[in-house]
Protein backbone atom coordinates (compact mmCIF):
# COMPACT_ATOMS: atom_id res chain seq x y z
CA UNK A 1 0.00 0.00 0.00
CA UNK A 2 1.55 3.60 -1.15
CA UNK A 3 1.68 6.00 1.37
CA UNK A 4 0.64 9.89 1.37
CA UNK A 5 0.33 12.69 3.23
CA UNK A 6 -1.93 15.68 2.84
CA UNK A 7 -0.35 18.91 3.19
CA UNK A 8 -3.53 21.32 2.29
CA UNK A 9 -5.03 24.53 4.55
CA UNK A 10 -8.78 23.40 3.63
CA UNK A 11 -10.12 21.23 5.94
CA UNK A 12 -12.68 19.70 3.99
CA UNK A 13 -10.62 19.85 0.69
CA UNK A 14 -8.08 18.10 2.62
CA UNK A 15 -10.91 15.13 4.45
CA UNK A 16 -12.16 14.58 0.22
CA UNK A 17 -8.67 13.80 -0.40
CA UNK A 18 -7.81 11.70 2.47
CA UNK A 19 -11.75 9.65 1.74
CA UNK A 20 -11.03 9.40 -2.17
CA UNK A 21 -7.23 7.99 -1.62
CA UNK A 22 -8.52 5.40 1.03
CA UNK A 23 -11.55 4.31 -1.22
CA UNK A 24 -8.58 3.66 -3.85
CA UNK A 25 -6.34 1.87 -2.02
CA UNK A 26 -3.70 4.48 -0.63
CA UNK A 27 -2.96 5.14 3.31
CA UNK A 28 -2.82 8.93 4.38
CA UNK A 29 -0.15 9.06 7.49
CA UNK A 30 -1.26 12.70 8.24
CA UNK A 31 -2.90 16.06 7.06
CA UNK A 32 -0.94 18.61 7.80
CA UNK A 33 -2.03 22.30 7.39
CA UNK A 34 1.00 24.31 8.38
CA UNK A 35 4.64 24.55 6.69
CA UNK A 36 6.33 24.35 10.18
CA UNK A 37 4.69 20.57 10.97
CA UNK A 38 5.44 19.28 7.22
CA UNK A 39 9.35 19.93 7.90
CA UNK A 40 9.32 18.13 10.64
CA UNK A 41 6.46 15.18 10.20
CA UNK A 42 7.82 14.39 6.39
CA UNK A 43 10.79 13.10 6.65
CA UNK A 44 10.06 11.77 9.82
CA UNK A 45 7.22 9.37 8.47
CA UNK A 46 8.88 8.91 4.80
CA UNK A 47 5.64 8.78 2.59
CA UNK A 48 5.71 7.58 -1.04
CA UNK A 49 4.35 10.77 -1.87
CA UNK A 50 3.28 14.38 -0.07
CA UNK A 51 0.05 16.03 -1.64
CA UNK A 52 1.38 19.70 -1.39
CA UNK A 53 -0.73 23.16 -1.23
CA UNK A 54 1.31 26.37 -2.22
CA UNK A 55 -0.53 28.15 0.70
CA UNK A 56 -0.65 26.93 4.06
CA UNK A 57 -1.87 28.53 7.44
CA UNK A 58 1.72 29.47 8.76
CA UNK A 59 4.73 31.77 6.92
CA UNK A 60 5.76 29.07 5.39
CA UNK A 61 4.54 28.46 1.87
CA UNK A 62 4.28 24.72 0.00
CA UNK A 63 6.76 25.41 -2.61
CA UNK A 64 9.34 26.64 0.44
CA UNK A 65 8.40 23.09 2.08
CA UNK A 66 9.11 21.25 -1.01
CA UNK A 67 12.62 22.84 -1.58
CA UNK A 68 13.50 21.77 1.39
CA UNK A 69 12.12 18.53 1.36
CA UNK A 70 14.81 17.59 -1.31
CA UNK A 71 17.05 17.95 0.89
CA UNK A 72 15.47 15.98 4.01
CA UNK A 73 13.44 13.57 2.68
CA UNK A 74 14.71 12.97 -1.19
CA UNK A 75 13.06 9.99 -1.45
CA UNK A 76 9.97 11.35 -0.96
CA UNK A 77 7.52 13.08 -4.35
CA UNK A 78 6.03 15.84 -4.03
CA UNK A 79 3.37 16.91 -5.68
CA UNK A 80 1.83 20.52 -5.83
CA UNK A 81 -2.18 21.68 -4.71
CA UNK A 82 -3.20 24.50 -7.09
CA UNK A 83 -6.19 26.40 -8.21
CA UNK A 84 -3.64 28.07 -10.74
CA UNK A 85 -0.70 27.03 -13.52
CA UNK A 86 0.78 30.17 -12.85
CA UNK A 87 4.35 30.07 -14.51
CA UNK A 88 5.59 30.67 -11.03
CA UNK A 89 4.43 27.38 -9.81
CA UNK A 90 6.09 25.58 -12.62
CA UNK A 91 8.96 27.39 -11.68
CA UNK A 92 9.23 25.82 -7.97
CA UNK A 93 7.80 22.64 -9.13
CA UNK A 94 10.84 22.41 -11.17
CA UNK A 95 13.23 23.99 -8.77
CA UNK A 96 12.22 21.14 -5.91
CA UNK A 97 11.75 18.50 -8.74
CA UNK A 98 8.61 17.58 -8.02
CA UNK A 99 6.67 15.33 -9.89
CA UNK A 100 3.91 17.74 -11.62
CA UNK A 101 0.92 19.46 -9.54
CA UNK A 102 -2.79 18.69 -9.37
CA UNK A 103 -5.42 20.81 -10.40
CA UNK A 104 -8.38 22.75 -7.91
CA UNK A 105 -11.08 21.77 -7.84
CA UNK A 106 -10.22 18.17 -7.94
CA UNK A 107 -11.42 15.42 -9.70
CA UNK A 108 -11.58 11.94 -8.79
CA UNK A 109 -10.63 10.59 -12.28
CA UNK A 110 -7.66 12.78 -12.89
CA UNK A 111 -6.27 12.76 -9.21
CA UNK A 112 -6.32 8.85 -9.64
CA UNK A 113 -4.95 8.24 -12.76
CA UNK A 114 -2.09 11.25 -12.25
CA UNK A 115 -0.79 9.09 -9.71
CA UNK A 116 -1.10 6.19 -10.67
CA UNK A 117 1.55 7.78 -13.51
CA UNK A 118 3.66 9.34 -10.69
CA UNK A 119 4.29 5.66 -8.98
CA UNK A 120 5.09 4.22 -12.04
CA UNK A 121 7.83 7.08 -12.45
CA UNK A 122 9.03 6.89 -9.02
CA UNK A 123 9.14 2.96 -9.70
CA UNK A 124 11.13 2.99 -12.39
CA UNK A 125 13.22 5.54 -10.64
CA UNK A 126 13.98 3.83 -7.85
CA UNK A 127 14.81 0.95 -9.10
CA UNK A 128 18.09 -0.62 -9.71
CA UNK A 129 17.54 -3.38 -11.51
CA UNK A 130 17.46 -3.50 -15.30
CA UNK A 131 13.79 -3.86 -16.19
CA UNK A 132 12.48 -7.73 -17.79
CA UNK A 133 11.46 -6.51 -21.55
CA UNK A 134 8.14 -6.55 -21.90
CA UNK A 135 6.09 -5.58 -25.05
CA UNK A 136 2.84 -4.78 -25.43
CA UNK A 137 0.85 -5.87 -28.79
CA UNK A 138 -1.76 -3.76 -29.82
CA UNK A 139 -2.53 -6.11 -32.61
CA UNK A 140 -0.87 -9.22 -34.02
CA UNK A 141 1.68 -6.64 -36.19
CA UNK A 142 1.65 -4.00 -33.70
CA UNK A 143 3.69 -4.10 -30.84
CA UNK A 144 4.95 -1.78 -27.99
CA UNK A 145 8.44 -2.74 -26.66
CA UNK A 146 8.62 -0.83 -22.82
CA UNK A 147 12.65 -1.23 -22.54
CA UNK A 148 13.17 0.31 -25.74
CA UNK A 149 10.73 2.46 -25.54
CA UNK A 150 9.79 2.19 -29.51
CA UNK A 151 6.58 1.52 -31.63
CA UNK A 152 7.09 -1.53 -34.02
CA UNK A 153 5.38 -3.03 -36.78
CA UNK A 154 6.52 -6.61 -37.63
CA UNK A 155 9.57 -6.05 -36.09
CA UNK A 156 10.27 -2.75 -37.74
CA UNK A 157 10.33 0.71 -35.60
CA UNK A 158 7.91 2.96 -36.43
CA UNK A 159 9.37 6.19 -36.20
CA UNK A 160 7.60 8.54 -33.34
CA UNK A 161 8.59 12.18 -31.74
CA UNK A 162 8.62 12.26 -28.45
CA UNK A 163 5.58 13.33 -27.16
CA UNK A 164 3.83 10.81 -29.12
CA UNK A 165 6.27 8.23 -27.27
CA UNK A 166 5.32 9.34 -23.83
CA UNK A 167 1.39 8.87 -25.05
CA UNK A 168 2.07 5.81 -26.13
CA UNK A 169 4.02 4.04 -23.63
CA UNK A 170 1.35 5.60 -20.63
CA UNK A 171 -1.29 4.07 -22.61
CA UNK A 172 0.28 0.60 -23.48
CA UNK A 173 0.93 0.55 -19.89
CA UNK A 174 -2.82 0.56 -19.31
CA UNK A 175 -4.18 -1.13 -21.88
CA UNK A 176 -7.61 -0.86 -22.64
CA UNK A 177 -8.29 1.47 -19.86
CA UNK A 178 -9.24 5.12 -20.22
CA UNK A 179 -6.51 7.34 -19.00
CA UNK A 180 -7.43 10.78 -17.48
CA UNK A 181 -6.65 14.00 -20.14
CA UNK A 182 -4.82 15.61 -16.43
CA UNK A 183 -2.65 12.06 -16.05
CA UNK A 184 -2.16 12.38 -20.12
CA UNK A 185 -1.33 15.94 -19.68
CA UNK A 186 1.51 15.63 -17.14
CA UNK A 187 2.96 12.58 -18.77
CA UNK A 188 3.46 14.85 -22.07
CA UNK A 189 4.04 18.49 -21.06
CA UNK A 190 4.32 17.95 -17.39
CA UNK A 191 1.57 20.77 -16.94
CA UNK A 192 -1.80 20.96 -17.62
CA UNK A 193 -2.65 21.78 -21.35
CA UNK A 194 -6.18 22.73 -22.99
CA UNK A 195 -8.60 20.21 -24.56
CA UNK A 196 -7.58 21.39 -27.63
CA UNK A 197 -4.13 21.05 -27.50
CA UNK A 198 -4.17 17.37 -25.99
CA UNK A 199 -6.76 16.56 -28.81
CA UNK A 200 -4.44 17.83 -31.83
CA UNK A 201 -1.37 15.84 -30.19
CA UNK A 202 -3.47 12.74 -29.99
CA UNK A 203 -4.53 13.00 -33.50
CA UNK A 204 -0.70 13.37 -34.67
CA UNK A 205 -0.01 10.44 -32.73
CA UNK A 206 -2.52 8.50 -34.24
CA UNK A 207 -0.83 9.76 -37.72
CA UNK A 208 2.42 9.15 -36.64
CA UNK A 209 1.61 5.28 -35.62
CA UNK A 210 -0.09 4.42 -38.85
CA UNK A 211 -2.96 3.10 -37.06
CA UNK A 212 -6.48 4.28 -35.65
CA UNK A 213 -6.21 2.11 -32.22
CA UNK A 214 -6.66 5.61 -29.29
CA UNK A 215 -9.92 5.89 -28.26
CA UNK A 216 -11.48 9.40 -26.50
CA UNK A 217 -13.83 7.78 -23.71
CA UNK A 218 -16.79 10.25 -23.23
CA UNK A 219 -15.06 13.90 -22.74
CA UNK A 220 -13.01 11.88 -19.81
CA UNK A 221 -9.84 10.97 -21.52
CA UNK A 222 -8.55 8.33 -24.01
CA UNK A 223 -7.44 4.83 -23.61
CA UNK A 224 -5.60 2.51 -26.19
CA UNK A 225 -8.02 -0.30 -27.73
CA UNK A 226 -5.61 -3.72 -27.84
CA UNK A 227 -6.69 -6.10 -30.10
CA UNK A 228 -4.27 -8.80 -28.20
CA UNK A 229 -5.09 -9.96 -24.30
Amino acid sequence: MHSIIIVEDELIAAEYLKELLHIHGFSVLAIIDTGKEALTKIPQLSPDIVLMDIMLKDHISGSEVALQLKRTAPKTAIVFLTAYAESEMIDYAIESNAYGYLMKPYDEVSIISSLKVILARIKQHHSSNKPVRKKTFISQEYYFDHELNRLFYKDMEISLGKKSLNILSLLCKNPNITIAKSALCLEIWGEEKSDAMLRTQISRTKKEMGIDVIKNSKGIGYKLICQVP
